[in-house]
């Protein structure tokens, strides 16, 4: 058999030494034997269990398994890699099979296994295991998601497919998503401050991004959240000195000279630009998802509230506020768009 996880650590202290793991959920009696130097699990009938991390999918070349357990394959750096290296291994047995635990992200993997006839879908949602979770898990978090799109994914295991009207692509973010990033010559912090704080104000979109050598630009961070004006200040600070960016950029709309006084009150000396959104979202919007399309954008890891966000937001028909998305727009714009004009004068020998 063999277990796969995102990465060697997670084999380890999820799924085999964690709560709901193997050694802690095996019968006492007949506990297996744990070998952490050779990553394997012995029973004493002879069946055997080997760890594997879905960040290395060339480990599984070679090796050959009648059982499978794969653990969260809608997170592996390497998805397709790793999931086509073991199928090529998974040939023992009469009735060889795979058992796939996951949060149905949309990717093309996740798709074509869902969508497979040979594959058989079992489903929970997160209520029904409650009596497993922290008490102040359903206040704290279920309330804040449950009628969201985001929930549909993570509460109730629902597939989401991409909204027709939107601009972005849940495939299309795959296709350019990136694990590690060059030197930059620039990084901005961008925002999109709520108008209003409370437990129903929209989100205070916070987003870090880079620019490379290359013009190649990465999404580095997403700082967003439901803050009072003092918090969203702080943590488009504390991102600005952890990233060594170049300056904080905010849509001042709605909250106009508030913003920068906002900002000078945690730090008088911060790089600041305003920028005042003369345009409608999608109209904003179009040229940066252009530069997704020609592959000049990439995330630096999985940002999957705004990804979904980016991926469900419609013009004329989404009745929410796509802050995060808005953050990423202005950051984009900022540092691939909005560039300084030149004037080039030629002189006219004669």
């Amino acid at each position: 058999m063999a277990l796969i996880g995102e990465t060697a650590a997670d084999v380890r202290d999820v799924m085999i030494e964690g709560e709901s793991g193997i050694l802690t959920c095996c019968d006492p009696a007949d506990l297996p034997l744990y070998e952490p130097s050779k990553r394997r699990i012995t029973w004493a009938n002879g069946a055997m269990a080997f760890a594997y991390s879905g960040d290395k999918p060339d480990m599984l070349r070679g090796p050959q398994h009648d059982t499978i357990w794969a653990d969260e394959p809608a997170k592996w750096r390497y998805g397709q890699d790793a999931w086509s290296n073991m199928e090529f291994g998974l040939r023992l047995g009469e009735m060889p099979r795979v058992v796939a635990t996951t949060t149905p992200r949309p990717i093309p993997l996740i798709k074509r296994l869902a969508y497979d006839p040979k594959t058989h879908v079992t489903k929970g949602n997160t209520y029904e295991n409650l009596k497993n979770l922290s008490p102040t898990f359903k206040d704290a978090v279920l309330a804040q998601y449950e009628d969201t799109r985001l929930g549909r994914q993570e509460i109730y295991a629902d597939i989401l497919e991409d909204a027709p009207g939107a601009l972005w692509s849940q495939e299309l973010i795959e296709l350019h998503r990136l694990t590690r990033f060059p030197e930059f010559r620039r990084v901005v912090v961008s925002i999109d401050p709520a108008v209003t704080s409370g437990e129903d104000s929209d989100e205070t979109g916070i987003i870090v991004a880079g620019l490379s050598e290359e013009g190649q630009a990465y999404i580095l961070a997403d700082g967003s959240g439901r803050y009072k004006p003092q918090e969203w200040a702080l943590k488009a600070i504390a991102l600005l000195n952890e990233w060594e960016a170049d300056r904080i950029i905010a849509e001042v709309n709605n909250g106009g000279d508030m913003v920068e006084q906002t900002l000078r009150t945690v730090s008088r000396n911060v790089p600041y630009r305003a920028v005042r959104a003369s345009k409608g979202k999608y109209s904003r919007a179009e040229p940066v998802s252009a530069l997704y399309e020609q592959g000049k954008v990439h995330h630096c890891g999985l940002f999957a509230a705004l990804e979904d966000q980016m991926c469900s937001f419609e013009p004329g028909t989404t009745s929410w506020s796509p802050d995060r998305m808005d953050a990423l727009v202005y950051a984009l714009s900022d540092l691939m768009i909005d560039l300084p004009r030149t004037v080039t004068i030629k002189k006219v020998l004669g």
